[in-house]
């Protein structure tokens, strides 16, 4: 365990995860979710958290294991056509996972999610995290239109409202 990340992820605040993600970014960031999904048969679900418990900690939790927790949480994986996809941020290790069901991983695979969460990242960085979550959804929709187009009785499957994980 690395003390750092320890104290890292202890000392990250509500505070701070808010200011990240203001109410009205959430709010866009919904929109944004809404209105792709009208482009794509696809679910796209967004959780932020700010830092991982002490529990988790200890337990040395990667980012990518919790994504993977999260995704199972939220029912992520519970659509018709197996293609829902989680974008999850752990701002406390300024990172981003993108954990896709196995219909839509088989046909995009892990090296076009790693680019869509470097981008997102690198807008992260530099504290544009609105417009860096609203770049990362329109990749996904673009990429989850490709080989999931928008069916005419579209049913939304999962919430689009982003989930703020505290």
């Amino acid at each position: 365990m690395h003390i750092q990340r320890f104290m890292r992820h202890l000392l990250f605040t509500d505070w701070q995860l808010h200011r990240a993600f203001t109410p009205q970014s959430l709010r866009a960031i919904e929109q944004a979710i809404q209105s792709s999904e009208q482009q794509h048969g696809g679910e796209i679900r967004f959780a932020v958290e700010g830092g991982l418990d002490g529990m988790r900690l200890l337990k040395g939790q990667s980012s990518r294991e919790r994504a993977l927790e999260v995704f199972s949480q939220l029912r992520v994986w519970d659509t018709e056509h197996n293609n829902g996809v989680l974008i999850y941020v752990l701002l406390a290790d300024h990172a981003v996972e993108i954990v896709a069901d196995r219909g839509i991983h088989a046909k995009a695979g892990n090296e076009t999610w790693a680019a869509i969460c470097h981008d997102m990242q690198k807008a992260f960085s530099s504290a544009a995290f609105q417009a860096g979550a609203l770049q990362g959804i329109a990749a996904l929709a673009n990429l989850i239109g490709a080989y999931f187009p928008a069916q005419e009785a579209r049913v939304n499957e999962l919430p689009d409202a982003p989930v703020l994980l505290t």
